[in-house]
């Protein structure tokens, strides 16, 4: 029998790339001689990290509709129109078995023209309220692979199938490794640790926090692992020099950091909030308010819930320091946290996903 080909479009943010790189990693244990082929956006951070992950990408000249009139709009019938001619001339090439989409500028071009040429599709929805583009995929996919409850306001209901987002598999052994996660980042064993996380491009309000918060976090006796991001670490790199403060552009050994953690600080992508379900830590959400549908405080909210977090808006920062140290000193408060956020955890989210996938590869 001849090997699968395999499509995966996703990307435009960490979000999107990194369930669809777990995706495709579970694909090869399986299927280790599948050809396995990538469609991301030009120029986004996608065209860089599937390549590292060992997987081929072709990108499309595709990008968002912003929410004010900007050059970028008016250019994006044409970039529509070229991104369909290409994906078709993609698909013409690989002939995939299947097509899959994880969201991002890319898989709405990808998937529509897989549906044109009745390849299987499935999506993969992380949030708990879907973007623009998957609304319009569900109409043709085949199945739809969602995290959250209640989605059937947006998408056709026999065609959900509940399994997660896929997340890094080095996250379910973790709580072997916080002694290799403090020797990791040379940590005191007296101190509690805070990990800030504002996402891989970073995240403005977070990171004007922390920098706020500074002299507060030094008399909380506490030591702090602080990913700024891709945009902000040349203006925040600066504070490694501090004692206890170590700033990063970019966490590779997100196990660790997860890890040494006591206390977790972080936006509430789908991505994020699934990884911190399975890591168990307490954690504050500080979602932002700049994306579509406002699909973060929805995330976070669903957790907060269920009390399995603190959701802090970003109008709301003045009282940080309050309710953070609060937090720090209530053992009840923490455990309880743990606890039920990891009740809402699905680890088993890739391999249910990749069940499905197999079902329209079979069929």
């Amino acid at each position: 029998m001849k090997p699968y080909n395999i499509l995966i479009s996703g990307g435009g943010t960490g979000g999107h790339i990194y369930p669809a790189i777990a995706i495709a990693n579970e694909i090869k244990v399986r299927y280790p001689d599948a050809n396995i082929l990538f469609v991301g956006a030009k120029d986004r951070m996608e065209m860089e990290k599937v390549p590292h992950a060992g997987y081929d990408i072709k990108g499309l000249w595709i990008s968002g509709i912003q929410r004010k009139l900007t050059i970028d709009n008016l250019s994006f019938p044409f970039k529509l129109i070229s991104s369909l001619w290409n994906a078709n001339k993609i698909i013409k090439q690989f002939k995939p078995d299947v097509a899959i989409g994880t969201g991002g500028f890319a898989s709405g071009p990808t998937l529509i023209m897989a549906n044109r040429k009745r390849i299987p599709t499935l999506i993969q929805e992380q949030n708990s309220f879907p973007g623009i583009t998957n609304k319009m995929l569900s109409k043709k996919a085949n199945k739809i692979c969602v995290a959250y409850d209640h989605l059937e306001r947006f998408f056709p209901s026999d065609k959900i199938i509940k399994t997660g987002n896929p997340v890094r598999q080095d996250l379910l052994t973790i709580h072997s490794k916080e002694k290799e996660g403090s020797e990791f980042f040379n940590l005191e064993k007296t101190k509690k640790t805070i990990l800030v996380l504002g996402g891989s491009l970073g995240a403005r309000k977070i990171n004007q926090l922390i920098e706020a918060n500074l002299d507060f976090f030094k008399k909380q006796k506490v030591q702090i692992i602080w990913q700024c991001g891709k945009l902000y670490f040349d203006e925040y790199k600066k504070y490694t020099e501090l004692e206890n403060v170590q700033v990063y552009e970019f966490v590779n050994r997100m196990d660790l950091a997860y890890a040494a953690a006591d206390v977790i600080i972080s936006r509430a992508g789908a991505s994020s909030v699934s990884e911190l379900c399975i890591v168990g830590k307490p954690v504050v959400f500080i979602p932002s308010p700049n994306v579509a549908e406002d699909h973060q405080t929805k995330n976070a909210k669903s957790i907060a819930d269920k009390h399995g977090a603190i959701l802090l808006h970003e109008s709301e920062l003045e009282t940080f320091p309050i309710v953070f140290e609060t937090l720090l000193k209530d053992r009840g408060k923490q455990e309880g946290l743990s606890e039920n956020i990891k009740e809402l955890a699905l680890p088993g989210a890739t391999t249910a996903i990749v069940n499905e996938i197999e079902k329209l590869l079979k069929r």
